[in-house]
């Protein structure tokens, strides 16, 4: 065959394929036209289970884009900035704008006047401590400080500061102002309601602090199994006597020890001695009844609620 009738016959057949292909096309919308009105017609139940073997095709979601959290660092606290300008401002003279103390506090406090102390006026405070740190809009924060005195007595100060966003650099932008001191908030009451007379705890607690505070004996032996404690060194006193025990739980004033994995909590008041004198000293723990003996479980490390023996 010639290559132009070969080229005339494969012109013919494409349409030929096209309409082919059309028609196709045609009859399987013709059919699914009828599958539809079949169903109608049937009613909605044959339209629902139509419906549900209708093939559904599933887009995966793209990702979500991560959102940016910007955290911010807590604010640092200028309390001990403001504490160690008090204290070289008071320690100031603008009669000697050049000693060590006078340049530190006017670099701490620039455009700050230095005070101007009589000769005979009250001696240098014998410590300055920050009590109370409040912050405020915009980097800002007034710190209560304490300067105490040799003779007792106590004055606060009110000094403005101002902290940069990230809490590295400060500068007291303000002379400080002598304020009232803070009130005393009401003391709630002691938890510790149970009197615990002389007997196997009262022992077991003295014993424990005696070795724990003047060395005399281990302190290993008075505590819990997995419990670990680490008597104070070197031993500041050189005798520990109890001066009162009270509990949160019944259980520690019993007369005999109670059963294996009892807990109390209590509250022992001591009189710890040494070369200098003796102090009151108060201690909260936590013991455990095992094999007929009481175990410290627990040092509370912060204060007992009512202070000191009495």
């Amino acid at each position: 065959m010639s290559p132009g009738k070969q080229a005339s016959e494969r012109e013919a057949a494409a349409p030929m394929a096209a309409g082919a292909r059309l028609e196709a096309m045609r009859r399987r919308v013709r059919l699914s036209r009828v599958a539809v009105w079949t169903v109608i017609a049937a009613g909605p139940i044959a339209l629902g289970v139509a419906v549900a073997s209708t093939p559904t095709t599933v887009q995966a979601a793209s990702p979500a884009k991560p959102t940016a959290v910007r955290t911010t660092a807590g604010a640092a606290d200028p309390g001990g900035y403001a504490q160690l300008f008090v204290s070289t401002w008071l320690r100031s003279s603008a009669d000697d704008a050049t000693s060590a103390q006078a340049r530190l506090a006017q670099s701490m406090a620039p455009g700050v006047e230095l005070p101007d102390p009589a000769s005979d006026a009250q001696s240098r405070p014998a410590s300055v401590t920050a009590v109370r740190s409040a912050q405020r809009d915009g980097g800002a924060w007034a710190v209560t400080v304490a300067a105490q005195y040799a003779d007792g007595s106590v004055r606060y100060y009110a000094v403005p500061v101002a902290a940069d966003e990230a809490g590295a650099s400060f500068a007291v932008t303000g002379a400080p102002g002598v304020v009232a001191g803070p009130a005393r908030a009401e003391v709630p009451k002691s938890p510790y309601g149970v009197t615990v007379l002389e007997g196997d705890l009262s022992s077991a607690v003295g014993e424990f602090l005696a070795a724990y505070l003047t060395g005399a004996g281990e302190v290993d032996r008075y505590l819990a199994p997995g419990v670990q404690l680490t008597a104070v060194s070197p031993a500041p006193y050189t005798a520990v006597t109890v001066q009162q025990v009270s509990a949160v739980e019944e259980a520690a004033a019993a007369e005999q020890v109670p059963a294996d994995g009892t807990a109390v909590r209590v509250l022992v008041r001591v009189e710890a001695r040494d070369a200098g004198g003796r102090w009151p000293l108060a201690y909260e723990l936590t013991l455990t009844a095992r094999s007929g003996r009481w175990e410290v479980a627990a040092l509370e490390s912060g204060t007992a609620p009512d202070g000191g023996a009495r």
